[in-house]
């Protein structure tokens, strides 16, 4: 009886430290806070000095959040309250940016109340009268005809502001992409010490997903796992930024389709044994998120592992993997390296779709597109902008293999999160390497 109680105890030690441990609400908020504040008091002097650019206005309303500002708001924000204005003016000759708000309050500890509403009575003239103090030579708003997350600017605002500014600073009004897109895709020292637990807690959730105490052959459908991925987030205290999809490969005369696999319109099937199961889910936490997709095969009584010829195919995804981040060179925009890894799969026998994208305060980040799965020529645009050392990524692609034993062609779909330091590309907590295999019996 000892003995049984002291394995016991031990397995829950082990248990408990193979996790990452799920900080309270109020640590959370503490961590989210002192990140941002980094953020804007080494980073931001950094890419405004990158950029060439002095001035940097976002002007955003409650419940029409611009995607930047809602990572620049301090942590006991939800919204934006109703009209928010920031102003980020640099100055090159000390290298440090002021932070400053058209508010009654100061929006967290480093951005402060700019307002003297005994001087002006209206927020526009109060903004106004920073940038005439400040005198720019470049006057950055978000808007973006190739990263939404950099065209947060509305079309009142826009116009409002356009017609209070005084004429002489209209020519110097200048589109923020490159500095939007710099603030949002660069991750920093402290981010990328919390990544590899997001990760890892990610992996053990799929780990568990993708298990005979989860899954019953004959029983358990796709959309019962579907679900039981939003549940465990749910009770983990994490949250996510897309809904988890199941799809199923097997036996039978379906062809892999490309449409289905990317929405949520997946029909409902029973899991059976000798499935091929492939899930695509992510969390949010501390203001990151992750993109994993993994495999597993469901184990027939007579097996023990995956038959050679499924094994060979995650072999040759888990190779696409290698040739894509073997490419990942700064200065590189995201269509050549995309056109680069195809060329050399297509060399080494392997039939790729590769549809990569950037990944950190937003799931589909902004950042070097790296392919969409309908568009292996090249993305125009996004595809266009060029890879910068401290980004971070979802590498999500696929590769077709024939099997023979079931006469057709399965994809093996593929997504890790890695990052890119500048010299060289690492996943972030590993990468899959083999099929998870689920048995029952």
């Amino acid at each position: 009886m000892q003995k049984k109680f002291f394995l016991l105890l031990i397995s829950c030690i082990i248990l408990h430290f193979s996790q990452a441990q799920i900080l309270s609400e109020r640590e959370q908020s503490r961590v989210i806070d002192e990140i941002l504040d980094e953020r804007l008091n080494t980073l931001l002097p950094q890419l405004m000095e990158r950029t060439g650019i002095d001035m940097w206005v976002i002007i955003s309303r409650e419940y029409n959040e611009d995607p930047v500002l809602k990572t620049m708001l301090p942590s006991t924000w939800l919204s934006a309250r109703r009209t928010t204005m920031l102003v980020f003016s640099y100055d090159a000759s000390k290298k440090t940016v002021d932070k400053l708000a058209i508010a009654r309050y100061n929006v967290g500890e480093s951005i402060k109340a700019s307002w003297d509403m005994k001087k002006f009575s209206d927020q526009w003239d109060a903004l106004i009268d920073i940038i005439n103090t400040k005198n720019p030579n470049k006057i950055a708003i978000n808007t973006s005809s190739n990263f939404a997350h950099a065209d947060g600017l509305d079309h009142t605002h826009y116009n409002m502001l356009m017609n209070r500014l005084p004429a002489k600073y209209v020519s110097k009004v200048v589109s923020s992409e490159p500095l939007a897109v710099g603030w949002l895709e660069t991750r920093t020292e402290r981010e990328m010490q919390l990544y590899p637990q997001l990760v890892n807690i990610s992996h053990k959730i799929i780990e568990e997903g993708f298990s005979n105490k989860v899954i019953t052959p004959g029983i358990t459908t796709s959309e019962d796992l579907v679900w039981w991925f939003r549940q465990k987030i749910t009770s983990l205290g994490l949250s996510t930024w897309f809904h988890p999809t199941v799809s199923i490969q097997r036996n039978d005369s379906a062809q892999f389709d490309h449409l289905k696999s990317f929405t949520n319109v997946l029909k409902e099937d029973v899991i059976r044994q000798g499935d091929l199961l492939h899930v695509d889910f992510g969390i949010s936490y501390l203001r990151l998120n992750t993109d994993v997709q993994q495999m597993a095969y469901v184990l027939k009584p007579n097996e023990t592992d995956a038959p050679a010829s499924i094994k060979k195919a995650f072999e040759r995804a888990n190779r696409l993997q290698d040739i894509l981040t073997s490419q990942f060179k700064s200065g590189r925009t995201g269509n050549e390296m995309l056109a680069a890894a195809l060329l050399q799969a297509k060399s080494e026998g392997i039939t790729p779709s590769i549809y990569t994208h950037p990944l950190g305060l937003h799931g589909h980040a902004a950042g070097p597109t790296i392919g969409l799965w309908d568009k292996q020529e090249g993305v125009p645009g996004s595809g266009d902008y060029s890879l910068f050392p401290h980004t971070a990524f979802s590498i999500e692609l696929n590769a077709a293999s024939k099997i023979p034993e079931w006469g057709k062609e399965v994809r093996i779909m593929l997504e890790e999160d890695g990052f890119f330091d500048g010299k060289g590309f690492y996943f972030i907590g590993g990468r899959a390497q083999k099929l998870i295999n689920i048995k029952y019996y």
